[in-house]
């Protein structure tokens, strides 16, 4: 999904846009978050809620189910990161940070840890959707990396599966390892059970009986 196509935004941020007119560092901040708002909207972008980090964060995220996560950190990026993290870790979503904290020692972390794009010292309200863009892009090909690698650990699982069983049947019955494999086949299309889930159920009764 594309962020011309409504794409439904949470943003995790601290209140930011009212600030105490004296406070001239807060003032700039709050522009900062400003701008990065008008931002999402011009992209055409549904910003559905604004969120502080907090331990609720998770259950709201669970609740909204937003498409993308902006992150608009003032500083101290890590932590704010250490509590979306947390919030997506069962339902990843791509996360997108911008932050005035310059100190981006932890910004191989913070990839590591799922955040598709990150943005210091804020950018003009135009260059937000190609960030997105990217971020989006991004997210979807790393997921689909990860589907890959998780489906070749759930074969070599399987395969690892099927190999001990035929090695039970080849024991207990004395036959070949070809016989023992077409052995598993049919009782496999006899019980309408996956290759894989038969094998699991004679391995479980062996181990029971051992």
């Amino acid at each position: 999904m594309s962020p011309s196509a409504a794409l439904r935004i949470l943003i995790v941020a601290p209140e930011t846009l009212s600030p105490d007119p004296d406070d001239a560092l807060a003032g700039w901040h709050a522009e900062r978050s400003r701008r990065l708002r008008i931002g999402l909207l011009e992209a055409g972008c549904n910003i559905v809620a604004v969120l502080p980090a907090d331990a609720y964060l998770p259950e709201r995220v669970a609740q909204i189910q937003p498409d993308m996560i902006i992150v608009d950190a003032e500083s101290e990026a890590r932590d704010t990161l250490e509590h979306v993290v947390m919030a997506t870790r069962d339902a990843r979503r791509p996360i997108v940070l911008f932050t005035d904290d310059e100190d981006t020692s932890h910004v191989r972390d913070a990839i590591a840890a799922g955040v598709s794009a990150y943005v210091v010292a804020g950018l003009a309200p135009e260059r937000v959707k190609p960030v997105l863009e990217v971020a989006m892009a991004r997210f979807h090909h790393e997921e689909g990396l990860r589907r890959e690698l998780a489906d070749a650990r759930n074969q070599l699982h399987e395969r690892k599966q099927v190999d001990r069983a035929k090695g039970i049947l080849m024991e207990r019955l004395g036959c070949t390892e070809a016989q023992a494999y077409a052995r598993l086949r049919k009782m496999s299309m006899d019980k309408g059970l996956r290759l894989a889930e038969l094998a699991q159920r004679l391995i479980d009764a062996h181990d029971l009986l051992a």
